[in-house]
């Protein structure tokens, strides 16, 4: 098994609909479906994914339930990755996340490059802009499925860049500055392991900065290769989520960045790291976001 795809959920049954099956084999193209298993991981929902649920996406998929009442999905993040067979491991923390058609088989190949691979895929909110602006203004979950019912996304997923808008993370687009955090990482198991993990002291409601913390231990690593994606990504469905889907004046980030505080001793700065290699292609719709 060379991949093992993590992706934590948490009171999102609609979500995880759309994001499973983008990540399966009826989606994802060129890809042997013996190469990567998905480990969902419910995070203490109050109606949690079942079982049966899961599978139904295919035989590489498995549920796995985190009780708990912490807000944070960090902890669930690891006990995925503890059950994780894959040589390798991809992280997905907001499983709200849906994927491109490409995202795996491009990941399994730039997973090949250098002893110590770091493969990330940039962000996008679906949406007319980011959601932090669109869902004051009346953009929900019934005018988000009009939307990607009208895309046709599951006949061609590189539809979702139509009806999208690069996520503030990721605004520099693909040939842009390396983001501050990893919407999708991978990387070998062995550095997953070496880096301890997601650190648990992260337990503010949707983990706070531990991908940002996460992007930057990794970073720091030596001798790793950066990889980016293109023509890839990652495109958030609306769910109420604590930082995407607040209005600006209401977001977390202060609350994150004491947390951050407290736990490295420093305050958050975003870390310039070095430039990536690039491996993927460019579908037309992609394209304005270079």
């Amino acid at each position: 098994m060379r991949l093992s795809i993590i992706v934590i959920f948490h009171d999102m049954k609609r979500e995880a609909a759309r994001t499973l099956y983008s990540l399966s084999t009826a989606y994802q193209r060129d890809v042997d479906p013996e190469a990567y298993e998905v480990i969902a991981v419910d995070n203490g929902s109050t109606e949690p994914l079942t079982h049966e649920f899961v599978a139904s996406f295919g035989p590489q998929f498995q549920l796995i339930r985190h009780e708990t009442q912490s807000v944070s999905p960090v902890e669930a993040v690891n006990l995925g990755v503890e059950a994780a067979r894959g040589n390798a491991v991809a992280i997905i923390i907001d499983g709200a996340r849906m994927a491109t058609p490409g995202l795996v088989g491009y990941t399994l190949h730039a997973l090949g490059l250098g002893t110590f691979p770091v493969v990330y895929a940039l962000a996008w909110h679906l949406g007319p802009d980011v959601q932090n602006k669109t869902v004051p203004e009346g953009y929900n979950q019934a005018t988000e499925d009009a939307l990607l019912e009208k895309s046709r996304w599951r006949e061609d997923g590189y539809a979702l860049f139509d009806i999208s808008t690069l996520a503030q993370s990721s605004g520099d687009g693909f040939l842009g500055k390396v983001p501050p955090e990893f919407s999708w990482v991978a990387l070998p198991r062995d550095l997953f392991d070496t880096l301890g993990g997601y650190d648990i002291r992260f337990q503010t409601p949707g983990g706070g900065l531990v991908n940002h913390h996460f992007r930057d231990r990794a970073l720091s690593h030596p001798g790793i290769t950066l990889v980016a994606l293109l023509g890839e990504g990652l495109f958030h469905q609306v769910h109420g989520g604590v930082a995407t889907n607040v209005p600006m004046k209401n977001h977390p980030i202060g609350h994150f960045r004491a947390e951050y505080r407290t736990i490295t001793g420093e305050d958050y700065t975003h870390r310039q790291s070095l430039a990536p290699l690039y491996v993927g292609h460019l579908p037309k719709v992609a394209r304005p976001f270079l």
